[in-house]
């Protein structure tokens, strides 16, 4: 939707520079996909309402003083170059850094940021050989079950960090089974690109039944 020259992406709103961005992106996922799956063919046909919408409602979530965000598992670029682009406008000083354990995707990452103009670092790494990087906000979408990314979140996130997960049909289960193993506050915000989804805003992550 277009509003005095503003679109709007995921609840967003944004410039004609940062949609023209992202329609860039969508053009990089769809030329790339193919040789290196970096999203599912049965979700190509709506790629930018499944992937892009969907990862730019994220950044409503931000505190506003977060300076560090850090995306794990980024694949194509969902939501961690998203979200780089949408903070390009909306707030120049939060740096993103996207983790990318697959070398070929990691250089996909890399390719597309450069062509994208978005001055993200990307590490071709797997997120359980890295040091601490004292992120303000951690995202991951459709990595891992949401346990193990409370295991990332708290090496990763600084004291006072948000952890913001999006989550699919499952989260609920997923959540009891969290809580077998982790303590953390918690708002649940409904996703706007699927009913039946929902976004996970985590603070305060600590093993259980710790002394």
């Amino acid at each position: 939707m277009m509003v005095n020259d503003q679109v709007e992406v995921g609840g967003v709103d944004v410039s004609r520079e940062t949609f023209a961005t992202l329609k860039g992106l969508e053009g990089l996922v769809r030329k790339w996909s193919p040789a290196i799956n970096l999203v599912s063919k049965a979700t190509m046909s709506d790629l930018w309402d499944r992937h892009i919408a969907d990862s730019a409602q994220l950044f409503l979530l931000c505190p506003p003083d977060a300076r560090a965000w850090v995306d794990l598992g980024s694949g194509g670029g969902f939501p961690g170059l998203v979200l780089a682009a949408i903070a390009r406008e909306k707030h120049p000083g939060l740096k993103f850094t996207l983790i990318e354990a697959d070398r070929r995707k990691a250089t996909f990452l890399r390719q597309a940021a450069r062509s994208l103009g978005l001055p993200v670092v990307v590490l071709h790494q797997r997120i359980e050989s890295l040091a601490p990087l004292q992120a303000d906000v951690i995202s991951a979408r459709a990595l891992a079950p949401l346990s193990d990314l409370l295991g990332f979140a708290a090496v990763h996130l600084r004291a006072s960090g948000t952890a913001i997960f999006p989550k699919g049909a499952r989260h609920a289960e997923e959540l009891t089974e969290a809580r077998n193993r982790w303590t953390f506050d918690i708002e649940t915000r409904p996703s706007q690109s699927d009913r039946d989804s929902a976004v996970l805003v985590i603070r305060n992550i600590h093993r259980a039944n710790q002394d």
